[in-house]
Parts: C-alpha cells; sequence; structure tokens
C-alpha cells in the first residue's frame, strides 16, 4: 500500500468515526478549553466551579437539546428563547398565586410544561401543516410569545418560592441537585437516541422529498420536532428559573441564538440530516467555557462581548473545519 492510500484510508477511517459521532469534534474543543480554564484558574476544575457551571448553563443545555431535534429535519426555530421566558412567567405568577408550596410547585411545573407543548404544536402547525417558511414563522412566533410573557408578567423581578429555588440549588445524599438533573436528561437523551422518531426526523432532513416517496409522514413528523422543541424549552424555563430564582418576561431573548451556536458547534448540519443531541450539549458547554475563559484572562469589561464572540466563532469554524477535512 502507497503512502497516498494510506493516509486516505486513515482520513477514511476517522471519517467513518466522525460521521457514526458527529460530537467528537466538540468533545476535543471541550476538552482544550478544560484545560485553558485550569490552566488560568486552577479552582475552575474544582467539584464547586464544575457545580456552578452546570447550573448556569443546564437552561442552554436543555434549550440546545430543543433545538437540535427541528434542526435535525432541516427545519429552525427562533422562538425557543420567547417560549423560555414565557413559561419561566407563567410557572412563576402561578406558584406566587398558589402560595409557594411543594403542591403550587409541582402544579405549576406541570402547566408550564403543557404551555411549553402547546408554543411546540403552534410553531409546528404554522411550519410543517400551513407550509411557512420556518426562519419567518417562528420569528413571528417569537414575537408573540414574548408579548404573551410581558402580558402575564409584565414587570421582571418576582421571586420563585424559598422551596424552589433551594431544591434547584441544593443537595440530596451530599450530591448537588443539577447533578440528578444532568443523568435524567442523559438517560432520556439515551432513550431519545435510539428512537424511531429520531431516525426519522433525520431521513426528514437529509431529503424530504425521498422520505415522502419511502411511505414516511413527512408533515407529522416535522410537527412532531416542534412539539418536543417546545417541551425541552419548558424544561430549559424551569431550570433557569431555578438559577435566577426569580421571574423576566425578557430572560431567554439572547438565547436564542446561543442555542443555533450550540447546535452547530456539536457537530448538527443546519441543513438537516445529520447531527446529535450529545453534541449540541457540549456546545453549550463550549459556550459557558469560553465565557469563563474571557473572564479568567483578565479580559476588560467592555471587550468582552466582542472577544467572546471572535472565541465562539473560532470554535465554530474550527469544528467545521475538522468535520470536511476528516468526512470521507
Amino acid at each position: 500500500m502507497s503512502a497516498v492510500e494510506t493516509r486516505s484510508s486513515s482520513r477514511s477511517g476517522l471519517g467513518a468515526l466522525v460521521e457514526r459521532f458527529p460530537f467528537l469534534p466538540a468533545l476535543v474543543i471541550l476538552v482544550a478549553l478544560l484545560a485553558l480554564n485550569g490552566w488560568f484558574q486552577p479552582n475552575s476544575l474544582g467539584f464547586r466551579a464544575i457545580t456552578g457551571l452546570i447550573s448556569t448553563y443546564l437552561a442552554l443545555m436543555m434549550l440546545a437539546v430543543a433545538q437540535t431535534y427541528v434542526v435535525y429535519a432541516g427545519d429552525v426555530d427562533l422562538s425557543v428563547g420567547a417560549i423560555l421566558s414565557l413559561v419561566n412567567c407563567v410557572i412563576i405568577v402561578l406558584m406566587e398565586r398558589w402560595g409557594g408550596g411543594g403542591v403550587a410547585v409541582l402544579g405549576a411545573i406541570a402547566i408550564g410544561i403543557l404551555t411549553g407543548l402547546a408554543c411546540g404544536l403552534l410553531n409546528g402547525i404554522v411550519v410543517a401543516v400551513l407550509r411557512l417558511q420556518a426562519i419567518v414563522a417562528t420569528f413571528a412566533t417569537s414575537i408573540f410569545f414574548t408579548g404573551l410573557a410581558l402580558y402575564v408578567l409584565p414587570v421582571a423581578g418576582t421571586p420563585a418560592p424559598t422551596v424552589y429555588w433551594r431544591t434547584y440549588g441544593g443537595r440530596f445524599f451530599e450530591i448537588p441537585f443539577v447533578f440528578y438533573v444532568v443523568v435524567a436528561l442523559a438517560i432520556i437523551l439515551a432513550i431519545a437516541v435510539r428512537a424511531r422518531l429520531t431516525t426519522q426526523m433525520l431521513a426528514v432532513g437529509d431529503d424530504p422529498f425521498k422520505a415522502f416517496q419511502s411511505g414516511l409522514p413527512v408533515t407529522a413528523i416535522r410537527l412532531k420536532g416542534y412539539v418536543l422543541c417546545g417541551v425541552f424549552s419548558a424544561l430549559a424555563a424551569l431550570c433557569i428559573t431555578g438559577d435566577t430564582a426569580s421571574g423576566d418576561p425578557l430572560v431567554g431573548g439572547a438565547m436564542t441564538l446561543y442555542s443555533v451556536a450550540a447546535v452547530v458547534l456539536g457537530g448538527t448540519a443546519l441543513s438537516g440530516g445529520r447531527g446529535s443531541v450529545v453534541g449540541s450539549v457540549l456546545g453549550a458547554l463550549i459556550i459557558g467555557l469560553i465565557n469563563s475563559l474571557v473572564f479568567y484572562v483578565g479580559t476588560p469589561s467592555q471587550w468582552q462581548n466582542l472577544v467572546q464572540g471572535l472565541a465562539i466563532l473560532l470554535a465554530l469554524m474550527l469544528g467545521v473545519l475538522v468535520t470536511r477535512r476528516v468526512r470521507p
């Protein structure tokens, strides 16, 4: 075998590995960022610091998963941040009106999840059934959901009940509660990866016409993707409520584009047909680590947004270039 053939075989093998596990480039970037954070701030790799990172970015992790399910099918949802804000306001107001006890909290959580589901269903009907362009339709619904959030809670600052934020930030058997949430998320995603619906969404994203010819209900699959997106956006709202311990009708405004960036960082193609929810979770953590690193290196406050944006852009470019180079 010649040297050229050897390199080609090696590249094909690595390409096949990335094809099977699209999140591998994101994993490499994540490890590198962890090392850099540890270099500039050794305490950042401690248990308490990692717990704080997960607690702060768990909502973005959930939102990235939500975005992934519509991107699988070649769609996009620009309303995920607005859904998060709406659910945050709904559960805060309900918990306050119902007294803030344990039963009130559980009832508000259930209604919050149903609210997210209803928002996802509306998006699915508008995009998949009525066949409006996803980027335009979900931008419009994001304005609508933001308006609803402002109607439910006109002014930010209403506190969450003590039992809620103490549970989210507390420990059980000396293990932080957020780690239980992460384990539950990992189990759900492990089941979802093997689910028939995931395969169907990827097939629709790869080629909608061929998927339709093969007998797949393309409209119903896209609709289900938006419903899942709404549910995970609601779960993200539960996390952000626990982290901030308050209600804010605009809390999710900046998180929509972060969720799209996390999806791309994780190796999911915005054109659909290829990707991984695991990669999206890693992408959210990458964004969190970039933000931490910018702070640890002592970047002046007036330059932090600029440096964060450039760092995320570089990570995106690196991930895309590596993926293109190793894919067969």
